[in-house]
């Protein structure tokens, strides 16, 4: 009995053990998706939670990682579809060369804007790994780039909004030409439709016998 008893304890511990494993496991996936969700979305390294001097395969390698773990088809979660889009859409930026350019040229420039602000001023060639830089230099780096990207996006988003209300202003206009060529035509149309009318009426009028004046005659 004592034996069958503590198989039994095992069997149940081994359960156990594995329902535990799933948890932890499942609270990852969980806590991916939201870090995902809450990142920085301009900042494709932020979204793929990369430094900014990875190699092409480094990217690979996180994107394929990070795409398993909270796969919409393995793990189930609200917003798990839409981090999984932006998890793909930022691998995607850091794979285009033109993309993952531009951005590199943004971090450099951040990068050269905190080196002016030591006194006295720090060479662009310092390396992140330099004594002379702050512990928490890769956040102010990450901050500074932060600054940027807003900067450029509203920028953006301006001369998009610009360009629509440009592009609405030469819409209205050419409807408005439109128009007027519309009630131009009608009332040409209307003229010739009237035409026998006003013949007539003028016919009607012309044919009435005009009345005499009277004249006073004195003497």
């Amino acid at each position: 009995m004592a034996s069958s008893s503590t198989a039994s304890g095992s069997s149940a511990a081994h359960i156990t053990d594995r329902d535990v494993a799933i948890e932890a496991n499942n609270f990852m996936k969980e806590l991916e998706v939201e870090r995902i969700i809450k990142s920085f979305k301009l900042n494709p390294y932020d979204v793929l939670d990369l430094p900014f001097d990875v190699s092409e395969s480094e990217i690979k390698k996180q994107y394929r990682k990070k795409s398993l773990m909270i796969h919409p088809d393995k793990f189930k979660h609200e917003r798990g579809v839409e981090a999984f889009d932006w998890l793909k859409k930022a691998e995607g930026s850091l794979s285009t060369p033109e993309s993952r350019t531009s951005l590199d040229e943004v971090i450099l420039f951040a990068r050269r804007t905190l080196f002016k602000a030591f006194t006295p001023p720090l060479p662009n060639t310092t390396l992140d790994s330099d004594p002379a830089l702050p512990g928490d230099w890769r956040l102010r780096v990450l901050k500074e780039v932060r600054d940027i990207l807003i900067d450029e996006e509203v920028a953006r988003r301006k001369a998009i909004k610009m360009t629509l209300a440009n592009e609405g202003l030469e819409a209205q206009k050419k409807d408005e030409e439109i128009n007027a060529r519309k009630r131009k035509k009608e009332a040409e149309k209307n003229w010739e439709e009237n035409r026998d009318a006003r013949v007539s009426d003028w016919r009607s009028f012309s044919s009435k016998p005009k009345k005499k004046s009277k004249s006073n005659v004195l003497g």
